[in-house]
């Protein structure tokens, strides 16, 4: 929620052209808007848009009128508190003392709270904002709602945004009468509980993607390692013991080097908790004792990880099309030429690398295809398209299909340099060499769940068996349709 603004987000041409947000029948439900900001006008587009009738109050309304829907009544406060029994209050908290002179009008009404604070105000004071308004009008009910909705979500239609809209109350009938609204409104209300819920509500928009931290955090730092370690291997060695010049390298090829790594170890890092848990499982004989905190926060950030491998395998692929641009690599193909021709070689040809090269191209196409395709589904909006068994038969075994095919592709990048000392600079391994261990322990893990014995007891403790139990369990004959829907 922003303060006065002298331009609308939707124009009036807009709204008048619109005939569902033209005139509200006469009949409809009425709601009162306390304020005539940015929020508040698109509250009001919504709300007419969803068949209320709206009346906003304002400090100007000569002023304000224009900004507003046509078929929305903008007069002064105390006019626009009259007849309407659900109010929003629309104006920064500062301002709530402004309202004081209503206290009479508004006795009994229920006040819905959108105000959001600053980081700053959030730390400094101790009550919510909801709760200070809720010590100004003791004799109405307020509820806290609609803080965690942007304007621009407003005016577009929750499809374009989050549907959730967290509500917190003392009185259950007002959340139930706010509830209602929302719905209208094409929202879905989470009851939060009691005001005094209303502080956590409204930090909600105060946290910058709070998923997000640990998963770019361990990127960020796998990304260091394999970058240090790049740099070490192809610019301070030739540099070192060659004395040749390979910092150019730096902003592109180490970079481009580096990507990879780290897109394939994170896609690795997806799946790695999934195997953990179901050894666990396997152990303990039961899943109904909890994970580890460590490995159940490893399993909520999975998503995020997964996204992260992408947007990397992404940047990898847009940086190896810029390598034959770069002069140095036009540098290289001339003297390549100039070489060929001073050894008279008039033809320069090596079928395995042909080979090599072709399939390890091809496979890396097909790994980033299947990965875009993880990344699409993960979307709220693809997700929510899908059935279960449709969703985890693109996240789980697509995506064991997209490492196996990103492990191919490393394995023909590789080939037999792992077996050349040449290739052990400073003593240190080829870097696809360190990225192969996660991925591969991943996938013997997989592949060892898929005999029988363990497959089978897995099943069983996923639809509740527990190994210490003494009542008897016997798997349904279709057991493997069982497993493949069953997750961890």
């Amino acid at each position: 929620m922003s303060g006065e603004m002298d331009k609308p987000l939707i124009s009036r041409r807009m709204v008048d052209s619109d005939s569902s947000l033209a005139e509200a029948p006469s009949e409809a439900p009425k709601v009162g808007i306390l304020g005539s900001g940015d929020f508040a006008r698109s509250l009001a587009t919504r709300l007419v848009g969803s068949g209320f009738s709206v009346v906003v109050g304002s400090r100007n309304p000569k002023r304000t009128v224009g900004l507003f829907p046509s078929a929305a009544q903008v007069t002064f406060q105390e006019d626009a508190v009259g007849s309407p029994e659900v109010i929003f209050v629309a104006v920064f908290r500062e301002h709530y003392s402004s309202l004081c002179g209503l206290s009479d009008q508004l006795g009994g009404k229920i006040l819905v709270d959108v105000s959001n604070p600053t980081e700053q105000e959030h730390l400094q004071h101790r009550e919510s904002n909801a709760e200070y308004l809720a010590s100004l009008f003791p004799t109405c009910t307020v509820v806290k709602a609609f803080n965690v909705v942007s304007a621009w979500t407003l005016q577009a239609g929750p499809r374009d945004g989050n549907r959730q809209v967290p509500i917190c109350s003392d009185q259950p009938e007002a959340k139930r009468t706010v509830s209602d609204l929302a719905h209208a409104m094409g929202f879905t209300p989470v009851d939060m509980g009691s005001l005094a819920s209303a502080r956590e509500v409204e930090a909600m928009p105060l946290r910058l993607l709070p998923g997000w931290k640990v998963p770019t955090i361990l990127a960020l730092g796998l990304f260091i390692f394999f970058y240090v370690y790049n740099f070490v291997r192809d610019v301070l060695q030739p540099y070192v013991q060659e004395g040749k010049n390979k910092f150019y390298k730096l902003p592109l090829s180490v970079v481009n080097t580096t990507l990879p790594c780290v897109a394939y170890v994170l896609l690795s890092l997806v799946y790695l908790p999934g195997v953990l848990a179901a050894t666990l499982q396997l152990w303990r004989g039961t899943k109904y004792r909890r994970f580890p905190d460590w490995l159940d926060h490893w399993l909520q950030h999975r998503k995020q990880i997964g996204l992260l491998s992408f947007f990397c395998a992404s940047l990898h692929a847009a940086y190896s099309v810029c390598l034959p641009v770069r002069l140095s690599y036009r540098y290289d193909l001339v003297n390549l030429a100039i070489k060929q021709v001073l050894t008279n070689k008039s033809h320069l040809w090596v079928e395995e690398n042909v080979w090599r090269m072709e399939i390890y191209l091809s496979l890396g196409v097909l790994a980033l295809g299947t990965l875009s395709l993880l990344a699409v589904t993960s979307l709220p909006s693809i997700a929510n398209s899908l059935s279960w068994r449709e969703f985890s038969f693109v996240q789980s075994s697509l995506g064991f299909v997209a490492l196996v095919l990103s492990t191919l592709h490393t394995l023909t990048y590789g080939w037999t340099r792992a077996f050349e000392e040449s290739r052990y600079k400073f003593y240190l391994p080829p870097t696809f060499t360190l990225t192969l261990l996660v991925p591969c322990v991943v996938i013997l893990a997989k592949s060892l769940f898929l005999l029988p014995c363990l497959s089978r007891r897995l099943a069983k403790i996923r639809r509740g068996w527990e190994k210490d139990s003494a009542v008897k369990f016997t798997l349904p004959t279709d057991h493997p349709r069982a497993q493949k829907t069953s997750h961890v």
